[in-house]
């Protein structure tokens, strides 16, 4: 046996420990323990022949022998590592082929796949020490390393984190496997079939000095692509998330980049602003959310790299200038149409695309030989040719989902006034209404069934550009002045008018609005939006998201205009249709419609009079109850404003006039009556509890609060309360609806008291000061037992539990 190569120490160790059958096991042991050979260099070449025959290494651990032995920081010794890396990464891409043509047989096979065998030897340990070897030696003597270098060491890095794509710098040919193996890698990836590249990835995400030090490779242009992909895989799997300001020269870095490398910059950034997802649905409870900001004294990471971002001069006007540039269409409509399915139909992916896109318009390298610089030119100019004017539009969409994400998550963040600001002073909104006929919704997209608000969705990217221009307006509209941008100069006016008819102020905000940010031309976008909703297919989840951008224009402080200005568009009959008339069976999509209802008939007497004019027959209206029975909880914001109106209506002046109203309107006449109020209380307390509480439930129980409290300004508490402990006896249950109720509102006084939490949109939903609020939980919470308005008094002692503990570990 041939002595091995290292310090004496080490021979010994070789000589004594390692044998032709074990070199494996040795390895990874001596990586997890620091005892024994830890890199393929402790191990003699011939040892490695010998075993690689029996193995079917395929040379891999004699190459990275070869790579560590030349990989001196020499000029000589860096080319001899190109040529070696030129050798590896077709081994690597081979087993990726082999996984696709044969169905991951080969790999199933195969003990050790080349990725695996590639990093059990140490090949990506060693690949990164290369890469980062620069930045260790004095400054005085820092070589710049060779732009391919990199761009080789970066490729097989990725190829062997995600086992995914080639190096797409030659070839023109590969774009169809490039598309074959990123369809493979999805696929084993959901079926949880190869999961060993993972362990790469994450060790890699685990050294923070690696993966700052990617980032100040994206200067280059010509390593951008690899290491953004790169980086972007890295920071999917990372843990931690990283903090931007750690970054190098970040505002120099991002001022460096054209407006293709900032938008491929953004699939970094919603990484590093987006607060992460624990997968657990007990860590989204509002119990476990209060407990874990009590933990958490200072801002997130994520917050904190929001404001990294908005610190960095001009960032915020280019993305907007990257939101609303133009895209020309140069070919026939009905051609174009087929030809974007089509290439739907392959391509899913920006990177791909991003990758056949900088081939087809990158010059070629003047410093290569005659003969590749022919051969590059020629592979440019064939892709230029396979490259159809639809894909050229699909890049700058799928460009734009990634600009208008970063731009959603910033505006609902703690500095959302700030980029409000910027983004109305940069014309965002006038902009996207200039692209909304041409690009955004240019067709209705066929055979497409979206999935719910919550739910992972691989869309194409024009289905992802609708939903995140429909999560951009809903985030700008909501409870802030800046929505009137949403409209031309003419339908401002037409809001003045409706102010005017009906002998009412005009809205402080419509006042101040910026006319020379609002959107120009015939229609504003709110008004475009309006037009496609009522287009839009029954089965369209598109419906869901359509109407929260709609109604968050109506949130906030109840304005008549604004009702008034979508009722006379014919949105009340649209969104009846779509109960009633359609029966919409998705749960998603009543919710939205049942929430934009209310806001939309809230304490407007002529809406009501339309409900009426429409649900015209028993049958409807039976239909209509239906819908609201079948899930309380997301037909309980209607039902609040049902309430909320018909006190606001029955204290008004006009009694005789309100009471006609009252009994010709089916709605109103339903609600009129007590003992429908307190079905509808009782079912509210009933459907949750402290610890099921979430963001989207909360609201039942304060719906089930405004009833109470429009009881006790009638003085009639006490009987609401009486009335819950009959049905509680009535349904063999003493005690439990009261007990329940109690535990509720102390969290409620632990959750809304918070001196962090904004109470204005319970005032601004209800129209009844929050002082109320509070002082109608003290009373019904107050431990007197003689009080008639505290739940105690009607609990048996034999069953009242309100000492129970509902706080989580």
């Amino acid at each position: 046996m041939a002595a091995a190569a290292g310090p004496p120490e080490v021979q010994s160790i070789v000589s004594r420990s390692v044998r032709a059958q074990n070199i494996v096991p040795r390895l990874q042991h001596g990586r997890y323990t620091g005892h024994g050979p830890t890199r393929v260099s402790q191990i003699p070449d011939s040892l490695l022949r010998e075993r690689d025959k029996t193995a079917k290494w395929n040379g891999i651990p004699h190459l990275v022998q070869k790579l560590y032995t030349n990989s001196q920081p020499n000029n000589e010794g860096l080319l001899l590592c190109h040529g070696i890396l030129k050798e590896i990464a077709p081994l690597l891409s081979m087993e990726a082929m082999a996984f696709v043509t044969e169905d991951g047989k080969g790999a199933q096979e195969s003990k050790f796949p080349n990725t695996h065998v590639f990093d059990l030897f140490g090949g990506v340990d060693l690949l990164v020490e290369i890469l980062m070897r620069p930045t260790l030696a004095p400054q005085k003597k820092k070589q710049k390393m060779n732009e391919d270098l990199i761009k080789d060491c970066l490729s097989i890095l990725y190829n062997t984190c995600i086992c995914m794509l080639p190096d797409l710098s030659f070839a023109s040919s590969l774009f169809l496997f490039g598309v074959l193996l990123k369809m493979w890698y999805r696929h084993l990836r959901s079926n949880n079939s190869y999961q060993q590249t993972d362990g790469v990835t994450k060790r890699l995400s685990e050294r923070n000095d690696f993966v700052l030090f990617l980032f100040t490779l994206m200067t280059n242009k010509k390593t951008f692509l690899q290491t953004a992909t790169l980086i972007e895989d890295i920071l999917g799997v990372k843990k931690e998330m990283i903090q931007l300001e750690d970054i190098p020269n970040l505002a120099n870095l991002v001022a460096s980049f054209d407006q293709q490398q900032l938008a491929n910059f953004c699939r970094i950034l919603s990484v590093t602003i987006s607060e992460l997802d624990t997968g657990n649905d007990d860590k989204h409870t509002l119990l476990a959310k209060n407990a874990q900001q009590k933990k958490s004294a200072g801002p997130s990471r994520a917050e904190i790299n929001q404001v990294t971002l908005l610190n960095i001069p001009g960032f915020i006007e280019r993305l907007c200038k990257l939101a609303t540039r133009k895209v020309s269409e140069t070919t026939g409509t009905s051609n174009f149409l087929q030809e974007l399915e089509e290439w739907y139909a392959w391509l899913d992916n920006a990177l791909v695309l991003d990758a056949l896109m900088h081939m087809a318009t990158e010059e070629p390298d003047q410093s290569s030989s005659t003969e590749s610089a022919d051969e590059s030119v020629l592979a440019a100019s064939q892709l230029r040719s396979r490259l159809p004017q639809s894909m050229k539009i699909m890049h700058e969409i799928m460009y734009k989902v990634e600009v208008l994400y970063v731009l959603c998550v910033l505006l609902m963040g703690r500095q959302r006034n700030q980029v409000h600001k910027m983004l109305a002073e940069f014309r965002l909104i006038p902009g996207l209404n200039n692209l909304f006929d041409k690009l955004i919704w240019r067709k209705h997209s066929t055979n497409h069934v979206l999935h719910g608000q919550n739910q992972i969705c691989d869309c194409s990217p024009e289905i992802s550009l609708k939903i995140q221009f429909l999560r951009l307006l809903q985030s700008f509209s909501d409870h802030h002045e800046n929505r009137y941008l949403l409209l031309n100069s003419q339908e401002l006016n037409e809001l003045g008018a409706i102010s005017l008819k009906a002998n009412i102020p005009e809205v402080e905000a419509v006042v101040n609005t910026d006319r020379t940010l609002i959107c120009d031309g015939k229609k504003g976008l709110l008004t475009r939006l309006l037009q496609v909703m009522k287009k839009e297919p029954a089965e369209s989840s598109f419906r869901f998201w359509q109407a929260r951008a709609v109604e968050s224009f109506l949130r906030g402080v109840t304005s008549y205009a604004d009702q008034m200005f979508l009722l006379k568009r014919g949105l009340l009959e649209h969104i009846l249709f779509c109960i009633i008339d359609s029966e919409c069976k998705s749960r998603d999509v009543l919710q939205s419609y049942f929430d934009l209802l209310g806001e939309l008939m809230k304490f407007n007497i002529d809406a009501f009079k339309r409900f009426n004019k429409y649900v015209n027959t028993e049958e409807k209206f039976q239909i209509f109850l239906n819908q609201i029975n079948s899930s309380l909880v997301d037909s309980n914001m209607l039902v609040r404003c049902i309430v909320l109106s018909l006190d606001r209506f029955e204290s008004q002046t006009d009694a005789v006039k309100v009471a006609e109203v009252i009994s010709q309107c089916c709605l109103l006449s339903y609600i009129s009556r007590v003992e429908n109020r307190l079905s509808f209380l009782f079912r509210l307390i009933n459907i949750i509890q402290v610890q099921t509480l979430t963001q989207e439930n909360v609201s039942c129980l304060n719906t089930s609060l405004v009833i109470l409290m429009l009881a006790r300004r009638k003085g009639k508490l006490p009987f609401y309360l009486n009335a819950l402990r009959e049905k509680e006896h009535c349904e063999k249950y003493p005690g439990f609806l009261l007990n329940n109720f109690h535990s509720l509102l102390r969290f409620w006084q632990e959750h809304y008291l918070n001196k962090d939490k904004d109470s204005t949109c319970l005032e601004n939903s209800s129209c009844i000061s929050f002082s109320y609020w509070k002082e109608t939980v003290s009373l019904l919470l107050c431990p007197d037992q003689t009080s008639p308005c505290a739940i105690i008094s009607y609990i048996d002692e034999v069953y009242m539990n309100i000492d129970k503990d509902f706080t989580e570990d």
